[in-house]
């Protein structure tokens, strides 16, 4: 019989990625998600029945347990940016991971996966990356074997990051960003999912990895690089942290009373965030460990951003045939 993977956050973002890599190498996938309903995208990565989405709160001991019974290995892709509330960074990224090892190891799972990110710190001044680095240390406490990756900002063709900023510059423009001078090292999705899965079947020397692109470049850079795939000319305005911050504090206030409605652009915590560099530490392991070769951004962002040029998917038709002589 095939083995069992257990995928928690397995529909999202990167989750998704990690459940067709497994399932390509022959593995049954459950994926354990909140809403099984909105997960069905996932079924078609596999023969029928492969990939399975199921029902789990990770807030609780026996759903998450009754997901992970049987699995071989187990992956933990959950996160999220709410401070507060039922799945606020201490539910989620702290209790929830934590309690994702605790059990694993109870239910005597061989390999375990987590999700992390570069700039997870217990002295951090952000609440976010405070968070991360107190549910890499329940991991570790109850699964000292397990494989902890921190990637840099992801980016692919469901991101959150060059999507939206591509999308901002519809309206106006000026491109208004936070922390311009702060550096990144973008990594493709897909190479984030072909470390867990690497390190799900057990090919991934237990440890903690760092993993970023090839290329590190400002948030500026970053964004002019975007800008030339969409074909767009905009005005990249730098935010300072001061402002920036009294911005982040009055959506809050709007969030707040609107009892959640209207969600903040930017948070005070992302501010404070934004003023640490996001890129692989000198001395930390990374892709050359995983024998994984990352791939660059100009090779990816083209496929997913045409549809943010003025020409839409017509914008290289139309540029081939200026140079058509008549």
């Amino acid at each position: 019989m095939s083995k069992l993977v257990t995928i928690y956050g397995g529909s999202g973002f990167v989750g998704r990625y990690i459940a067709r890599r497994m399932a390509q190498a022959g593995w049954r996938v459950r994926v354990a998600v909140r809403r099984p309903n909105e997960a069905m995208h996932v079924k078609p990565y596999g023969v029928v029945g492969q990939v399975e989405p199921v029902f789990c709160n990770i807030r609780d001991d026996e759903s998450v347990r009754a997901v992970m019974h049987g699995a071989d290995a187990v992956v933990n892709c959950v996160g999220t940016f709410d401070r507060k509330g039922k799945n606020s960074f201490q539910a989620v990224q702290v209790e929830g991971a934590t309690r994702i090892a605790k059990i694993a190891a109870q239910e005597g799972i061989s390999h375990l996966a987590h999700l992390s990110a570069i700039g997870a710190d217990s002295d951090s001044a952000s609440e976010y990356a405070q968070s991360k680095a107190a549910g890499e240390a329940g991991i570790l406490k109850h699964f000292p074997t397990a494989v902890i990756l921190r990637p840099s900002v992801i980016f692919g063709p469901e991101d959150k990051f060059f999507n939206r900023f591509a999308a901002m510059t519809r309206f106006g423009p000026i491109l208004p960003v936070v922390g311009a001078s702060t550096k990144f090292q973008p990594v493709f999705v897909d190479d984030v999912a072909e470390a867990a899965s690497k390190a799900a079947m057990g090919t991934a020397t237990a440890g903690t990895y760092e993993l970023g692109g090839p290329e590190v470049e400002t948030f500026r850079g970053l964004m002019q690089q975007m800008l030339g795939v969409i074909r767009r000319r905009r005005m990249i305005v730098n935010i300072p942290f001061g402002i920036a911050s009294i911005m982040a504090a009055g959506m809050e206030l709007v969030q707040n009373l609107t009892l959640g409605l209207v969600p903040p652009q930017i948070t005070r915590d992302q501010v404070r965030s934004l003023r640490v560099d996001n890129v692989v530490s000198a001395d930390a392991k990374g892709f050359d460990a995983l024998g994984i070769e990352p791939q660059a951004i100009a090779s990816v962002l083209p496929e997913y951003l045409w549809r943010f040029r003025p020409d839409g998917q017509y914008a290289a038709i139309k540029e081939s045939a200026k140079n058509l002589r008549v």
